[in-house]
């Protein structure tokens, strides 16, 4: 059905803000919400949409998404899997793929990109994505994007485009660059990062962006070029349902708590090891728990040793929400130590459980935690000597954890939710629509066919699989930066 039939009918019901619900593609090249920020966004925000009566299908690639089904919203939440090769799958990364694994140029050109030390997915989930959207034109009324920021998603991709960026991954480059200690680390972080050229040239073609905080707004205004007018900040938040204080659970003494989905620069975690060996010096009863691998080498795995700590820092991987939320909650303290963060998500989940925060002022961080003293102690980021004094002065007193918690739970309940982040992309996704609705210039006629694998809706004609050129214009761009 096209989407000006869909408009012509008369629906029995309506969506929750009195509108016609919408036919979404939320697309995201990396959709696992265990394995990073992404698909954490991808599974809430597709959850919430669904609550609000819309109809959305998750176009994901490897690892795939973890959607929250349930009856309320049956048959609004389905997932498309479009696979890519999964070169850095475990426990085999950077694996060079069987002969008859490949399907199409696409996936020789992911292979060759892994070889060459570039990091391909960006690229080819777009390419994929686009593939599809054409050879389903009419089933969407709105096409939005989660960072993939492809090459495949310029022009004519079936349906008006609304793509998030979370923050520019210039800075997780100009930060690895920094920490980098030989020439040819750094050769090796620019080949890695070279996807972000192809990032920048599309950020500045799209016509509304959404972002998750005022900082990372004038991030991408500052690093990628956008206009600031094709900017929205939508804050997104805490599962305040899971997330939320239980007074049944213990708090261990002395624990601190933090999230760090990656042993790099970025997320400071180095420092707040340091930080935890001067606090032992007046609490020795405490402790790290780390949500996220251990590393076995680089400068946490250093610190670790150099401190004496091994006993003293734990890391835990691969819990359930539930273990999750009842690690937070028996922490004493929790702690973002990041240098930089867009939102901070593990910020306002650990605020939502009345757990106390100490927090760097790295990026949006002050945005979710808000005032120093108020709802969180706010340290500066890269600083082990004040994120030692924050962290000794809540352990040392229990009448300011109990403040800060309760405050930060109602700082989170008033302003960091997914529903009121469901509700402001919605009116987003209607503003997109009646903009597409304008005139324009002529529409591409070509329609690419499905990749090769796509797991499609039942409801879809079967499709083959066909080479494509690149979007128009970008061909050999696209071959020579990524």
């Amino acid at each position: 059905m096209t989407a000006e039939a869909r408009e012509a009918g008369s629906p029995k019901d309506l969506a929750a803000d009195g509108g016609r619900p919408l036919d979404i593609a939320l697309l995201t090249y990396k959709g696992n919400p265990f394995c990073g920020g992404q698909g954490v966004y991808v599974r809430h925000l597709s959850r919430e949409l669904a609550r609000l009566g819309h109809r959305v299908e998750v176009i994901g690639s490897q690892p795939y998404p973890v959607l929250d089904e349930h009856e309320d919203y049956a048959g609004r939440l389905t997932l498309t899997e479009l696979p890519s090769l999964d070169l850095y799958r475990q426990p085999d990364p950077f694996r060079t793929p069987k002969r008859d694994e490949y399907r199409d140029w696409v996936d020789a050109l992911e292979v060759a990109t892994m070889w060459t030390g570039g990091f391909p997915e960006p690229l080819t989930f777009s390419l994929r994505a686009r593939r599809l959207l054409r050879a389903r034109r009419g089933d969407f009324d709105v096409v939005h994007d989660n960072q993939t920021l492809g090459y495949g998603l310029l022009g004519d991709v079936g349906a008006p485009l609304v793509t998030t960026i979370h923050h520019p991954i210039t800075v997780d480059r100009r930060l690895e660059l920094d920490a980098a200690t030989t020439w040819q680390r750094r050769a090796s972080v620019r080949r890695w990062y070279a996807f972000t050229r192809m990032q920048k040239r599309v950020a500045r073609r799209l016509p509304s962006v959404l972002t998750v905080s005022g900082t990372s707004r004038q991030e991408i205004v500052d690093d990628l070029g956008v206009r600031q007018d094709r900017i929205h900040v939508v804050h997104i938040g805490a599962d305040t349902d899971l997330f939320r204080p239980d007074p049944s659970v213990r708090r261990v003494p002395g624990r601190i708590v933090t999230t760090s989905s990656a042993d790099v620069p970025l997320k400071g975690l180095v420092f707040l090891v340091e930080a935890l060996a001067k606090v032992r010096t007046e609490h020795p009863d405490a402790h790290l728990v780390v949500v996220g691998k251990r590393p076995t080498e680089g400068p946490v795995a250093q610190a670790v040793e150099r401190y004496g700590l091994e006993g003293a820092v734990d890391f835990v991987k691969g819990i359930s929400d539930a273990e999750l939320v009842d690690l937070v909650r028996s922490a004493e303290v929790a702690c973002v130590p990041s240098l930089y963060e867009g939102f901070s998500l593990p910020a306002a989940e650990a605020m939502a459980t009345g757990t106390p925060l100490v927090a760097t002022t790295g990026g949006a961080i002050p945005e979710v935690a808000g005032r120093d003293g108020e709802t969180c102690l706010a340290v500066p980021p890269g600083d082990s000597g004040a994120l030692a004094a924050g962290l000794t002065r809540l352990l040392g007193d229990a009448a300011l954890r109990d403040r800060l918690g309760a405050a930060g739970r109602e700082r989170v309940l008033g302003h960091f939710t997914w529903a009121k982040a469901a509700e402001g992309t919605v009116a987003r996704y209607r503003e997109a629509i009646a903009a597409g609705r304008q005139p324009r210039g002529p529409r591409a006629t070509a329609v690419d066919t499905a990749p090769a694998g796509a797991s499609l809706r039942s409801t879809t004609p079967p499709v083959t699989a066909t080479s494509s050129p690149l979007v128009e214009g970008a061909d050999t761009e696209s071959r020579a930066t990524c």
